[in-house]
């Protein structure tokens, strides 16, 4: 039982028309792929971006809140020192 050489040579055909096809799915697939991947990869640059420029924005608020506190050692000193002042006051006057 031979097979004709005609039978062989579509089945071939059909069979490289299939392969070709799912070549072509599978390049497809991979350029969607590759295409998130770069989406994705500059997202994350601009993520990053904005994020380092928050903390550096959030970092000139620290820093300029701690310039502007009140120095609390001081206060305490001189509340102190009044306190003391006018009990010393108050019992030289009786």
């Amino acid at each position: 039982m031979t097979v004709p050489a005609a039978d062989v040579a579509v089945e071939l055909e059909r069979l490289r028309g299939t392969v070709a096809t799912g070549f072509a799915e599978v390049k497809g697939s991979l350029a969607v792929l590759v295409e998130r991947s770069a989406r994705h990869e500059q997202d994350l640059t601009q993520l990053r971006e904005a994020t380092e420029k928050d903390i550096d924005a959030l970092r000139t608020d620290v820093e300029a809140l701690k310039r502007n506190r009140w120095p609390l050692a001081a206060v305490g000193a001189l509340t102190g020192i009044a306190g003391a002042a006018t009990g010393v006051v108050s019992l030289l006057t009786r």
